[in-house]
């Protein structure tokens, strides 16, 4: 049974422990609908085939990233079927090449179209923004709302 959230996969210490997981194949994802994310109590089956029952308190939330399970041995991650993306627009190619370190760095999910970057948003997006405002400050980076 998983009964709390440990924890958001794009946290620096949890990103760390999922990166050293991932290169062994020991994380199991757990796809949620929006509708099912709103459930507190609810039976499914991660990628890898592992029944589970997660049953969480009325204040917790399930977001894109939530971590269910992380130990020496396998982590449980949770995403959701329609995804959330940052999109970002890099000043020059001095810009794009500092906005890639720092999403390497953060090991984000990033896929490009075009001039575009796109980072998979796994929890809090205001983690996100906190980590890339002195690239919004001094105009670096552009956000862009393209309706994804």
């Amino acid at each position: 049974m998983l009964n709390e959230i440990i924890g958001q996969a794009g946290d620096p210490d949890i990103s760390r422990r999922l990166h050293e997981l991932d290169h062994l194949g020991k994380i199991e994802y757990i796809t949620f609908s929006k509708e099912d994310a709103l459930r507190h109590r609810v039976r499914v089956v991660t990628d890898h085939g592992t029944e589970c029952a997660v049953v969480l308190r009325r204040s917790a939330r399930i977001v894109d990233g939530a971590v269910l399970l992380l130990d020496d041995d396998r982590a449980i991650v949770t995403r959701l079927s329609e995804r959330n993306w940052l999109s970002l627009v890099p000043r020059d190619i001095a810009a794009a090449l500092e906005l890639g370190y720092q999403a390497g760095n953060n090991h984000w999910t990033v896929r490009f179209d075009g001039p575009v970057m796109r980072i998979a948003v796994e929890g809090p997006e205001r983690n996100y923004l906190d980590r890339l405002a002195a690239f919004f400050s001094d105009r670096r980076v552009t956000r862009i709302d393209d309706g994804r």
